[in-house]
């Protein structure tokens, strides 16, 4: 009797340690274990056992715990941090990713806008030219907006070959006007005679400069956020040492193998296990704070010639300047183009009234497709007031991932205080270790986690975001790396323009052929932006084909003139 005696008593005993109080004695256990979808219910046993075979929960009292529960808790300890980083970084990765695609349509907007503006202002001062000059204007702007969205072109060179192909309209409407257009041989002679008679004056390299150095800051601030929305991915996903995952494992689900699934961890117990586990993120810390400050400062000096918003709604201005800077100057001009390429050569008079008459068809479509209207900055659309509350609320995040660890202890997984807690062993009243900082140097003494080192990952991570902060502060100048290299087309500001340009100002640039492009939307931008563009300027020599296509135009008329003394001889021998 007295053995029967003795063995109720180590039942009881177990049972209070255990904290079952019914008569199934692991239906808690098993009802959370099925209840988070932990694994198949077969795992756990019908009642406490000993758990000689369990690696991390180990314990002195029976448990409710398998080996095999204890690898589907470690899976589980792991998949339930991971949703926890991913769900405190939700906010911060939308609120960029937000703005991206806001920034984005802003400038496609802009563009869209500064167009039209554009078109309105060569239809009300230049209205001869305006239809002819629809295109080259489209594929201007379409230029400008494929470099803003990161594509490598040389903004001297679109800028340039924009104003080679205005020429000879200007020359044709303005210039040197007559009863039909100058035919398209001539056409290319005038177009390529641009470079050498500069008929614009400055006002191509004036708006190179503006273009480059506001279009540089703005390509710049998506592409830092591009880096921003990467660095939140790459930390929702980090892999978890093998250290870190059997402490969260003995942190979260340990006390369930002793019947305690209510329980939570203590505070000081959860800091030192997530700063060990989160140590390579709070190491961002440093370079996140001045990513957002860098952000800033790049924001502040994005005024006047570097406010793309500004720069991109005035190239209307400088446009029609330059076009009256020709006109004011077309006895000059026409006697160079005259030298450079003879006497204006028509078209026929036939194809001329045809022309003209399909011309003023699409004038009158074209006058109705585009608003009349001064152009108008609505300053709750514009760039400067989006910068403005986008850096507000990113502020806000400033010290994310150096407090990341803190926050989820403190708002999702410590028990409060002075509540009884877990303390990796048992429930006690409060923890009694030491409790380590952040980073990686603090973690030597955790008590909880053992780290080895910065993940590579993150190191990574960090290089990149040193390489945008110099990059977004002016001082790094770029070299093709790990990231791509964003050609910026070359320009120096400073030694460009010293005052107003005479008639003899000029710029440099080169030409190219005219391609109709879409301006892409992009998902990733690279870091590589000059910040110093050095401009230099070149006389240009007539090209050789232009020269060639000037004397095979003279050999051919001559030819002509020949043929009409000769055909009518023909036609009287063949009489005979």
């Amino acid at each position: 009797m007295s053995v029967l005696w003795t063995n109720y008593i180590f039942f009881l005993a177990c049972c209070s340690g255990l904290g079952f109080g019914s008569p199934n004695k692991c239906d808690e256990v098993r009802k959370v274990f099925q209840l988070r979808q932990i694994g198949p219910n077969q795992l756990l046993p019908i009642s406490p056992r000993p758990g000689s075979d369990l690696q991390v929960c180990i314990s002195k009292n029976l448990t409710c715990c398998t080996k095999k529960m204890e690898e589907k808790y470690q899976v589980a300890a792991r998949r339930d941090i991971q949703n926890l980083v991913q769900t405190s970084s939700s906010s911060l990765k939308f609120l960029i990713s937000r703005n991206v695609a806001a920034f984005q349509d802003t400038f496609e907007v802009l563009m869209r806008q500064a167009e039209n503006h554009t078109n309105v202002v060569l239809q009300e001062s230049y209205r001869n030219m305006a239809d002819q000059a629809v295109g080259p204007v489209r594929e201007l702007f379409t230029d400008i907006g494929l470099f803003l969205m990161g594509s490598e072109l040389n903004v001297d060179d679109l800028i340039q070959r924009f104003f080679d192909s205005l020429f000879p309209l200007v020359y044709n409407h303005l210039i040197n006007p007559g009863l039909s257009d100058i035919s398209p041989g001539y056409a290319e002679c005038v177009r390529s005679s641009s470079r050498d008679v500069r008929p614009f004056g400055g006002t191509p390299s004036l708006l190179s400069d503006q273009i480059t150095r506001s279009g540089v800051s703005g390509k710049l601030l998506l592409q830092a956020l591009h880096l921003g929305i990467e660095v939140i991915n790459t930390t929702d996903h980090l892999q978890l040492s093998r250290e870190c995952r059997r402490a969260l494992l003995k942190m979260h689900y340990c006390p369930h193998c002793q019947g305690l699934t209510q329980s939570k961890p203590c505070m000081g117990y959860c800091l030192n296990v997530m700063r060990g586990c989160l140590a390579s993120m709070a190491e961002i810390d440093t370079h996140w704070r001045e990513f957002v400050r860098s952000l800033e400062g790049l924001s502040a000096r994005m005024h006047g010639p570097q406010d793309l918003e500004q720069v991109l709604l005035g190239v209307h201005t400088l446009l029609h300047d330059a076009v009256g800077h020709a006109q004011k100057n077309g006895p000059r001009l026409s006697a160079q183009v005259h030298k450079l390429c003879g006497p204006p050569s028509r078209k026929p008079a036939q194809s001329v009234s045809i022309q003209h008459s399909s011309s003023s068809s699409s004038s009158s479509s074209s006058r109705e497709s585009i608003p009349l209207k001064a152009p108008v900055r609505v300053s709750g659309d514009s760039l400067a007031v989006r910068r403005r509350d986008f850096l507000n609320s990113l502020r806000l995040y400033r010290t994310y991932y150096g407090g990341l660890a803190d926050q989820l202890c403190v708002s999702e997984l410590a028990s409060g205080d002075g509540l009884s807690c877990w303390n990796g062993t048992d429930i006690v009243k409060s923890y009694t270790l030491r409790v380590v900082g952040n980073g990686i140097k603090a973690q030597s003494t955790n008590p909880e986690v053992k780290v080895k080192g910065a993940d590579p990952v993150i190191n990574q991570i960090i290089d990149k975001l040193k390489h945008i902060n110099q990059l977004l502060q002016g001082k790094s100048i770029p070299k093709l790396g790990s990231l791509d290299q964003i050609e910026t087309g070359s320009g120096d500001a400073e030694g460009r323009y010293s005052g107003d340009c005479d008639d003899e100002d000029g710029c440099g640039g080169s030409g190219g052929g005219e391609n109709k492009r879409k301006i892409p939307r992009v998902s990733k931008l690279s870091p590589d932006v000059s910040g110093d563009h050095k401009h230099h300027h070149h006389h240009h020599s007539p090209p050789a084909e232009d020269s060639e296509l000037v004397g095979r135009s003279r050999s051919l008329g001559l030819t002509g003139a020949i043929w009409v003394l000769i055909l009518p001889c023909l036609h009287v021998l063949l009489a005979l």
